[in-house]
């Protein structure tokens, strides 16, 4: 069973993510109608079991909600990620949707880095200022232990946003899928 179950509360958010990656459905509420449907988007194309609950202070502006949820999600990865033992571990994928284009590249290797390659015509989209995009990634990405490039291209931030949770969902999937060698680590090492 990889299913994993966090908790993290702040004195600025309230998080419990769920996080299955092999498969469930999609209960999500951030607060943030937008945030809500990129997670969506990220748990359908990654077909994960994923249900998101968080309150935060979005009276002054969505970035702790959205940073934290983003801290919380990678942790629930990292623990089913677990030691690797038996996971293709790399993965990449490129989505495009209408005019806009996410390519994302993953090595769930227990190193965490992000690239994030691209630029957004306006300042925000659906109520969230464009540069906590690559935030969130960051936050998740070093939680996880996930090194990722995300490079991305449109005209519609919408479409843009839309492509790289979509990308990002369907590229985890592929990582952490099991290999033919469930019970090797793919690492030099030995480990990650």
């Amino acid at each position: 069973m990889r299913r994993s179950d966090v908790n993290r509360e702040t004195k600025e958010t309230r998080i419990t993510i769920s996080f299955d990656p092999d498969g469930g459905s999609q209960r999500i509420h951030t607060t943030i109608p937008f945030l809500d449907h990129m997670l969506d988007s990220f748990g359908r194309h990654g077909r994960f079991g994923l249900m998101v609950s968080a309150e935060g202070d979005t009276q002054i502006d969505p970035h702790h909600t959205v940073e934290d949820v983003g801290i919380v999600l990678g942790m629930a990865i990292k623990e089913s990620i677990g030691d690797g033992r038996g996971i293709n571990r790399f993965a990449d994928a490129v989505i495009p949707m209408d005019e806009a284009r996410a390519e994302v590249a993953l090595d769930c290797g227990g190193r965490g880095y992000l690239v994030f390659e691209g630029a957004f015509a306006g300042r925000e989209t659906g109520g969230i200022p464009n540069d906590l995009f690559e935030h969130f990634f960051s936050s998740l990405v070093h939680q996880a232990g996930i090194t990722a490039h995300i490079r991305f291209c449109g005209r519609s931030d919408h479409h843009i946003c839309e492509s790289i949770f979509k990308a990002f969902g369907i590229t985890l999937q592929e990582a952490l899928k099991k290999s033919d060698d469930e019970s090797g680590i793919r690492s030099t090492k030995g480990r990650f």
